[in-house]
């Protein structure tokens, strides 16, 4: 008589392991300082970030009202301010003082 054998089953050998130290290495970098943060005056009827970076290139990110702002930018800006943030490089706006404000207006 034949004896059957059990066909043999073979598992894909894995892929060598990167080393712990070069994870670390393409980690980011925190930098020890925060960030100093920019805040600008919207010109009328401004709806883009006007910010230019290191090479030249406008940001042109969309200005969003930021309700829930920290309390260091309440103490440099004021309380219950409307202010405006860059979608992209978060370039802090306020509002233009000539035109009105667009807290509290009704729109009909």
């Amino acid at each position: 008589m034949a004896e059957e054998t059990a066909p043999q089953v073979t598992t894909p050998a894995a892929p060598p392991k990167a080393p712990a130290v070069a994870a670390a290495a393409t980690a980011p970098v925190e930098d020890a300082e925060p960030k100093e943060v920019k805040i600008k005056v919207r010109k009328p009827k401004q709806r883009a970030c006007d910010e230019k970076d290191a090479k030249g290139k406008l940001c042109a990110g969309h200005l969003k009202r930021w309700y829930d702002y920290p309390k260091d930018v309440e103490a440099k800006i004021g309380k219950d301010a409307e202010i405006y943030r860059c979608e992209f490089c978060k370039t802090l706006y306020k509002p233009d003082p000539k035109q009105l404000p667009h807290s509290y207006t009704l729109r009909y």
